[in-house]
């Protein structure tokens, strides 16, 4: 089995064009959709469904997709090793995800601590939900991703970057603006209004609900912070938001309250794959991140309860 062939059907993956395929693969078009041929042939597996419409991968060419994205990762490894290369530095282009709750209050920074530490490339961010980058960061549309931890330490290396703190957001007509802080056993069958589902803010915020015995809003779910934002200004309700998107924003009639016993928070992380050869970059970014990110949590702390 060729791996250039194995080359050309993630390629094809990616693009789902096989001119746009081949172009990215420096080779022709006929010649990538005689090679993909070949590797049927050789397989004994159907791994396309060819119309005249749009291509379309069958459940054994996604399959095999999915396994040959590993075996290419774990071969440019070898021959990063093997050349003595396995730290020189990243690709031109560095592609990061970052989840929604987080990309407009740190894009800022990571773009700035980039140019720091890797002057010769250019970023490029992607927003997306943690399930999505998940995926992006499977199909290597992205190297790297900024969000929460989930857990999982298998095939991905969570870099510790920081624990953000979760405020409670109140309007000033609420009984608790006159707070500064506040216990979470307190708040026990509160309605909390919530982000969209599809957030894993949702998620933790969730967690809390469950642990304290709040009522989640179900007539109610954001799609953005600044929605949910406005929704508790407007005296609809309660909600926790980031620590980070307290700074930002419309907060003219909102009071953020510290929550103790315990201080709800989430911590974020970089992600990338264990196998990947850029890691011990990503390393560097990220631990520069952290370093970064210890003193604005420190300073967006101060602010809140001031």
């Amino acid at each position: 089995m060729n791996i250039r062939n194995l080359e050309y059907l993630v390629a094809l993956a990616k693009y789902r064009h096989f001119q746009r395929a081949a172009e990215a693969c420096n080779v022709s078009q006929p010649t990538l959709s005689a090679q993909l041929r070949k590797l049927e042939n050789e397989l004994g597996l159907q791994l396309l469904e060819r119309t005249t419409r749009k291509i379309s991968f069958t459940q054994a060419g996604l399959r095999l997709v999915e396994q040959t994205q590993v075996i290419l990762r774990e071969i440019e490894a070898l021959k990063n090793m093997a050349s003595g290369s396995y730290q020189q530095s990243l690709p031109q282009t560095l592609d990061i995800g970052i989840i929604p709750t987080l990309a407009p209050y740190i894009f800022s920074p990571v773009n700035a601590l980039c140019q720091e530490n890797f002057p010769e490339i250019e970023l490029e961010i992607h927003e997306a939900q943690s399930q999505q980058l998940l995926t992006l960061l499977e199909s290597d549309a992205i190297k790297c991703a900024i969000m929460t931890s989930t857990g999982d330490s298998g095939k991905y290396v969570e870099l510790p970057l920081f624990d953000e703190p979760l405020m409670l957001g109140v309007s000033h007509q609420h009984p608790w603006a006159r707070l500064n802080d506040i216990n979470m056993a307190h708040l026990k069958s509160s309605k909390i209004l919530m982000i969209d589902d599809g957030s894993c803010l949702h998620r933790q915020i969730l967690e809390y609900c469950y642990q304290f015995e709040l009522e989640p809003d179900s007539r109610f779910a954001a799609m953005h912070l600044e929605t949910l934002r406005r929704s508790v200004a407007f005296n609809r309700g309660v909600s926790f938001f980031p620590l980070l998107s307290t700074r930002h924003g419309d907060n003219e009639n909102i009071k953020y309250l510290r929550c103790l016993g315990p201080e709800p928070k989430r911590k974020v992380v970089l992600v990338f794959h264990r196998s990947d050869p850029g890691h011990k970059q990503y390393e560097i970014l990220g631990n520069a991140i952290a370093r970064y990110m210890e003193r604005e949590v420190i300073d967006a702390n101060a602010t809140a309860q001031a």
